[in-house]
């Protein structure tokens, strides 16, 4: 007999909703991806073909690095990432919607920031925890790391656009307000994504000063108890 004391089905119901979703999400998206793959095939469109492709297979990439290396990353961080690669890459450089929508690249920058941020945020604040470690970090030294980590990785993926412009002859750089050079969708991009970062990294401080739960700190300790061989808990 199964005793009483024990109720674990209802209580892993609700962690298994968002590993739920995950996959629903990916299963969609890739689905979405296969059918513009088969058009575009169709339509003898080779280099959007290969794109798309490519596009499908980074959005596999965290969950297969993350069985490769056996590190469990939470299921709504994936999801987050997922959407903001579908996003980004697929529906703004294969659909245009770099284009079609004024407001796109901008938002999907200020998403960047916020995503990076809480990269940083959670890379920072798992080592500052990992009691292999003696290391006890400020919360505005956290704080500060995941500003700055989400800025420079910023900076450097518009490095990577400018010299996809200049060796591939892409046009990853869009002009904006008659400046044909881009500079300036480059630097609105960076304060965009620096805004962003500025904005969780607040936000994960206050939590952190205050010892108070939050979204960041659960998906923090739901990875250290999804990866026990890597901390002594």
């Amino acid at each position: 007999m199964v005793s009483r004391s024990q109720p674990e089905t209802p209580e892993e119901r609700p962690s298994d909703l968002p590993a739920h979703i995950h996959r629903v999400v990916l299963v969609a998206l890739q689905i979405i991806m296969a059918v513009e793959l088969g058009l575009l095939f169709y339509e003898m469109q080779w280099v959007n073909a290969f794109l798309v492709m490519v596009i499908m297979v980074i959005i596999l990439l965290p969950a297969v690095l993350g069985r490769r290396f056996r590190v469990t990353i939470p299921p709504e961080f994936q999801v987050l990432v997922i959407l903001f690669t579908f996003a980004a890459l697929f529906l703004g450089e294969i659909r245009s919607y770099y284009e079609r929508l004024w407001w796109w690249d901008i938002a999907l920058h200020a998403s960047s920031g916020l995503l990076l941020g809480i990269f940083g945020f959670l890379l920072v604040f798992v080592l500052n925890e990992n009691e292999r470690i003696d290391v006890h970090m400020h919360p505005r030294f956290v704080a500060w790391f995941a500003f700055v980590f989400a800025v420079a990785a910023g900076s450097l993926w518009e490095i990577f656009e400018f010299l996809m412009d200049q060796i591939v002859g892409t046009n990853m750089q869009k002009p904006m307000f008659g400046d044909p050079s881009g500079l300036t969708d480059t630097m609105w991009d960076i304060i965009v994504d620096a805004l962003g970062a500025l904005v969780i990294s607040i936000f994960g401080w206050w939590y952190m000063k205050r010892r108070e739960q939050s979204f960041i700190v659960a998906w923090i300790y739901k990875f250290i108890k999804a990866n026990p061989r890597l901390f002594r808990v």
